[in-house]
């Protein structure tokens, strides 16, 4: 075989190699690409489900880290960039959804002395959720922990006021979902790669 033609059919393959290596996943019709790229960092899909209230789907949730991880605590301890990307499965009431993720940061906060720390910036998180009154299905929202940033809460796309500084606010909010008492035992183990 010519060397350009042996050239050219490598090339093809290593083009080729990433997308037939990809592992996207679709939940409930939301799509979670297998990686992302945050501020520089690359990021893999831990996993991904969906958070049920009774019958109901709520929303869909993707969890990003740089490395994969099975455990909560080895998620927490991770460090580098992080993403929980969650997108509406139904409309809901967004002051209503704030409310419920302080109270899910509080269910999951062993240490009152720490929660007294995180209280402000919950406050500011609700707000953030009021504002927006109502997130419809197919609204997604992200939380982003970024180093020597802090977390970002971006709504629809859009960063929404300054990031919250303390590694703290994240690991609690992750907790939501993570924790000893997360919002949904299933989509825990979604998250947590330990189920499809």
């Amino acid at each position: 075989m010519p060397p350009r033609r042996l050239a050219a059919l490598l090339a093809a393959w290593a083009l080729a190699l990433p997308l037939a290596a990809r592992a996207d996943v679709t939940v409930a019709g939301v799509q979670y690409q297998d990686t992302l790229s945050l501020r520089g960092s690359q990021l893999l899909l831990n996993g991904a489900g969906i958070r049920y209230k009774g019958p109901f789907k709520v929303y869909a949730a993707g969890l990003y880290l740089p490395k994969k991880a099975a455990a909560a605590d080895q998620v927490l301890a991770q460090p580098g960039a992080k993403r929980i990307s969650v997108t509406m499965l139904r409309d809901i009431d967004a002051s209503e959804l704030g409310r419920l993720f302080i109270r899910g940061v509080e269910d999951n906060m062993g240490d009152k002395t720490q929660m007294s720390k995180l209280i402000p910036g919950l406050m500011r998180m609700s707000q953030i959720f009021t504002e927006h009154k109502d997130l419809k299905a197919g609204d997604q929202f992200t939380v982003d922990w970024i180093p020597g940033t802090g977390t970002v809460i971006s709504v629809k796309g859009v960063p929404d006021g300054a990031p919250f500084k303390e590694p703290e606010f994240f690991n609690a909010l992750l907790r939501i979902w993570l924790g000893p008492v997360p919002a949904d035992w299933k989509l825990k183990d979604s998250l947590l790669g330990l189920k499809s």
